[in-house]
């Protein structure tokens, strides 16, 4: 078969939130943009990640707030129906994950699109199907991240699910165990939990959320025992293998746990492999595609979104798009800096997070001071009643008087860490922090309960 030679001013390969951005963007501004995607355009966010675990999530707290009634607002009785999720979510995704309207979307904006596995051929070219294309300005990759999956003996052997078949799923098992306890399997963990399935986590590190701080990390596997799920820390699965109708993981202690189902969920892994970075001067087995401050990873070469390894969220992957964009034009815009990148992480107590955690800023020998408070011991945790278990952890550098860090874990963690990435953006004066007026009775004022212990 003969080979196509196509010319374009710039080529997308991976049209994820971060690529399709760019694409987007890049060609309402009458550029000449090719996007390339072999899976769905929007990526792993509206279709497995971000929108329907989140709306997986909001069932599942539904269920648990309605459990939190007696001896507060009367008696409810509850009853889990796991139908009206899937359907939200095979709505969400539009006909059970078709991307047509977000290839129309793209290609209303001017784009052409190729469906395909696009892999680079050289400085500004890049080769898709049969067709090779050649870029007048450049080459954006932004192939993203695909599921882990650790080479544990046996585990080749069983139908085992990933967080896309969790998401998925039409109905949930009687028994699930966990592999991993990171941000994906806690969010799982818990929902499927709440919804009446027998949950075990098993977490090689010695703590659940190990990138969070130990008393978010404690608080979250508090709050997880008291719902029934089992946990397990500091142990590596050895072996999995098949028991009839049920998985059997072996621990490095010897024990053995049973279930129906086993989710592994122990991080995610670059999709680099078979891109042809080695044909631009990058090696061919690059972990990630480093790239500068403007996300140039070489001459006529960009890359955003989690292949560049920084953060791996959607909303750093749209950060770096709207830079590249400009880079891209070049327009002498924003650089990129990640002092202030925030997460979120959909447990119950929910946990945000923004910055360095205590152990980072000692380890970069930052001089730290680091305040703790218990959320339920503020005037709103207290009056919260039911629910109210979390935790405010706020880093200081006390050369400098600056926040450079923060954790915000209990009711509406995630939002209530907003304030306290501003002030670590934009490096806020403790002393500005302790003098403003803080509403109340709200959880956020329990940050001024947190400030108040510096005396």
């Amino acid at each position: 078969m003969s080979t196509e030679t196509i010319n374009a001013d710039v080529v997308v390969i991976g049209m994820g939130p971060a690529g399709e951005h760019v694409a987007g963007s890049l060609a309402e501004k009458g550029l000449s943009v090719i996007g390339i995607e072999a899976e769905l355009v929007g990526g792993e966010c509206p279709y497995w990640g971000c929108i329907p675990s989140k709306m997986m999530i909001r069932a599942a707290n539904l269920l648990q707030e309605a459990r939190r009634v007696e001896g507060v607002a009367g008696t409810a009785s509850v009853t889990p129906d796991w139908e009206p999720v899937a359907t939200r979510i095979r709505d969400s995704a539009t006909d059970d994950w078709n991307d047509q309207v977000a290839v129309d979307r793209f290609v209303g904006k001017g784009g052409q699109f190729i469906r395909g596995r696009g892999r680079l051929d050289g400085p500004k070219t890049v080769v898709v199907n049969n067709q090779r294309i050649e870029a007048s300005i450049g080459v954006v990759v932004a192939t993203g991240t695909s599921a882990a999956v650790p080479p544990i003996p046996g585990l080749d052997t069983v139908d085992f699910w990933t967080n896309r078949e969790a998401v998925s799923a039409k109905e949930l098992p009687a028994s699930l165990i966990v592999l991993g306890a990171g941000a994906i399997g806690a969010e799982v963990a818990q929902v499927m939990s709440r919804f009446g399935t027998n949950v075990t986590v098993v977490e090689a590190l010695d703590r659940v959320l190990p990138n969070e701080e130990p008393e978010a990390s404690a608080v979250v596997r508090e709050a997880w025992e008291a719902e029934g799920i089992s946990v397990h820390t500091g142990t590596r699965a050895v072996e999995v293998r098949r028991d009839g109708e049920n998985t059997i993981v072996v621990l490095e202690d010897g024990t053995e746990l049973s279930a129906e189902r086993l989710l592994v969920a122990v991080g995610r892994s670059l999709n680099g492999k078979g891109l042809g970075l080695d044909t631009v001067g990058l090696p061919a087995d690059a972990r990630k595609v480093a790239v500068d401050e403007r996300m140039k990873a070489g001459e006529g070469l960009w890359a955003v979104g989690d292949i560049t390894g920084e953060g791996l969220f959607t909303h750093v992957g749209m950060y770096q798009a709207n830079i590249a964009i400009d880079s891209i034009q070049g327009i002498d815009g924003d650089s990129a800096n990640y002092a202030a990148m925030s997460r979120a992480t959909f447990t119950d107590p929910e946990v945000g997070s923004v910055g360095l955690t205590e152990q980072q800023a000692r380890d970069a020998g930052i001089n730290v001071t680091a305040l703790v408070q218990n959320v339920a011991h503020t005037a709103r945790g207290w009056l919260h009643g039911p629910g109210n278990e979390g935790v405010i952890k706020i880093v200081i550098d006390a050369d400098r008087e600056v926040v450079i860090g923060a954790t915000t874990a209990g009711p509406h963690g995630g939002e209530m860490i907003a304030m306290l990435a501003l002030a670590v953006h934009a490096e806020v004066p403790v002393s500005s922090l302790r003098t403003m007026i803080y509403a109340y009775p709200t959880f956020w004022r329990g940050i001024e309960d947190t400030l108040n212990q510096l005396g």
